[in-house]
């Protein structure tokens, strides 16, 4: 390619470094006006350094990323991000940790094809194993609850006095709002008890 050559970094946090990163844009030889950094996490595009970059990249020029998660935080993303790249706005993109993912002019259409298709597979599998590891998780919590274990908030323990409180809410003699301020929580949380406890004995409204 003919044009500029420019290199991205991103780090997810501003705690992170992007010493490994610069180190490999050097290594490559991007001149250092060409770096630009970006401290901000990957979960969306709304990214003001990456996309001021996008907008001044024009056909001919190179983008250099040190790893293919640089463009997105899924491969849905990246897949329309390299799109976007190399068929619209005619960019050279290059992914220093995978040196077939290289679209740069002087390669011929066959290596053209062969980042095309390493950059479909890998999103395939990446695909593969997010569903893999949902099944995996479901798998887990579904065994875990036939073993007894509760999941989320740590229930609050209620007060010796609670089933009788919860009895005189369900035959109206007390309201949850009155019931609540007695036993030192929320009338929601009260309700919510109360109708657990009764439900476990047969009670219905």
């Amino acid at each position: 390619m003919s044009g500029k050559t420019y290199g991205y970094v991103r780090v997810s946090t501003r705690g992170q470094r992007e010493d490994r990163q610069l180190a490999a844009m050097r290594a490559f030889g991007v001149s250092e006006g060409c770096i630009v950094i970006e401290k901000q996490s990957g979960k969306d595009f709304a990214r003001p350094v990456y996309l001021h970059l996008v907008e001044m990249l024009e056909p001919g020029d190179v983008l250099v990323i040190k790893s293919i998660d640089r463009l997105g935080r899924n491969y849905e993303e990246i897949l329309e991000q390299w799109a976007s790249l190399t068929k619209e706005k005619k960019v050279g993109i290059v992914v220093l940790d995978m040196p077939l993912l290289d679209t740069r002019e002087g390669r011929d259409l066959t290596g053209t094809l062969i980042a095309d298709i390493v950059l479909q597979l890998l999103s395939y599998v990446a695909q593969t194993e997010r569903e893999s590891i949902r099944q995996r998780q479901a798998e887990g919590i579904a065994a875990a609850k036939e073993r007894g274990v509760r999941f989320g908030r740590k229930r609050i323990p209620m007060p010796g006095c609670f089933e009788e409180l919860a009895e005189d809410w369900w035959f109206g003699r007390v309201s949850a709002i009155q019931a609540g301020k007695e036993l030192g929580i929320s009338r929601s949380t009260f309700t919510r008890r109360a109708e657990e406890w009764g439900a476990g004995r047969g009670f219905s409204r």
